[in-house]
């Protein structure tokens, strides 16, 4: 371990204690200090800050495209990649106060596998039990790190349920060809096998403190948080519309059909829109075509005052964000996760 250094967060007044070997997020995340983040590997800016006071900080290697070289001259950085070799002041330039101070701290366990079962024709829906500790616990629309077996990599994935008695987990995982982790799960995990992990990561949560309608914008491995904030809305009564876009490319792309039809009876008021950009012509598809964005543009019209939570690849999240803020959705009230992946190029419509 190297030295510990203060690092203070305003504009909320908190600070934390940083050990020269972690990043800042991380050592936030271990005192249960919930930053707004993303991917954790410098390519997605959701922890972009400004440092007010401090300039011996060192960053890991991150994308160019989340960091341009004139924001870090300018005094920006990544808190995901960023050391702290000083005491330092830094400036959180996308943050909720709500979350940060409601945040869990990160935990180490073991989980086993007790079923891994094709959801589409590219996406697996892995359950998993925890074996140790007795919980880990999270909220909603959380993910959770799995170590994959072998390597020393690490793999992201949302969990799909709600917190419970039974230490199960779910999750909407994304097959791809060559993928480190996918190819685990395609050709080698089975029932009974032991995985390590660490959670709660991310700030994809329901923001407890509103009452406004909710708008849903999802593709691809998208629907798996999506389902977790779902089920806890229907678990926990929330009295709140909601009306959830889920983009796929053809018939074969959809899932968990039936049980949103199901969430729909039990939320107050729900509706699911599924799109499809390239229907097949045997799919006898007579629902939304096009781009989800397309969709939702064609659809809505003023949006002021609505919370707006997108999730999938990075091209449909950047198209849905410019969508909606230009619906009138404010920028303070759209909520994203972007799943990146070191897979193949993904398009708006999802993986």
């Amino acid at each position: 371990m190297g030295d510990k250094h203060v690092v203070r967060f305003e504009p909320v007044g908190i600070e934390i204690e940083v050990d020269e070997d972690q990043t800042i997020l991380r050592a936030a995340a271990e005192q249960g200090v919930q930053l707004m983040h993303g991917c954790k590997e410098g390519q997605c800016a959701a922890c972009k800050s400004f440092v007010l006071e401090g300039e011996d900080i060192e960053l890991d290697k991150y994308s160019t495209f989340a960091l341009p070289d004139f924001e870090r001259e300018e005094g920006q950085t990544l808190l995901c990649r960023a050391h702290a070799y000083e005491d330092l002041v830094i400036e959180l330039l996308n943050y909720d106060e709500e979350i940060i101070r409601g945040g869990l701290p990160l935990r180490t366990g073991t989980v086993e596998v007790v079923s891994n079962d094709a959801v589409t024709h590219d996406m697996r829906h892995l359950v998993v039990r925890l074996v140790e500790p007795e919980e880990i616990k999270f909220f909603p629309g959380q993910y959770m790190d799995f170590k994959v077996p072998g390597t020393d990599e690490s793999r992201s994935f949302s969990m799909a349920n709600t917190p419970n008695r039974d230490g199960l987990l779910e999750f909407v995982i994304k097959i791809y060809p060559g993928g480190l982790f996918s190819e685990y799960l395609a050709e080698k995990v089975e029932v009974g096998d032991r995985l390590q992990v660490e959670a709660p990561f991310g700030t994809f949560t329901l923001r407890e403190s509103r009452t406004s309608d909710l708008l849903f914008v999802g593709g691809g491995a998208g629907m798996a948080p999506m389902l977790g904030l779902l089920r806890s809305m229907a678990e926990r009564g929330v009295e709140r519309k909601v009306t959830f876009y889920y983009g796929a490319r053809g018939l074969r792309d959809l899932c968990f059909t039936e049980e949103l039809a199901e969430l729909g009876g039990r939320l107050t008021d729900f509706t699911y829109v599924p799109a499809l950009s390239e229907p097949a012509a045997d799919d006898g598809w007579s629902g939304a075509t096009g781009l989800i964005t397309e969709v939702v543009k064609s659809r809505e019209s003023g949006l002021g005052g609505v919370d707006a939570y997108v999730c999938g690849p990075p091209p449909m999240v950047d198209a849905a964000i410019a969508t909606l803020t230009a619906l009138g959705v404010s920028e303070n009230q759209i909520f994203y996760d972007k799943f990146t992946t070191t897979g193949e190029p993904e398009g708006e419509d999802g993986p």
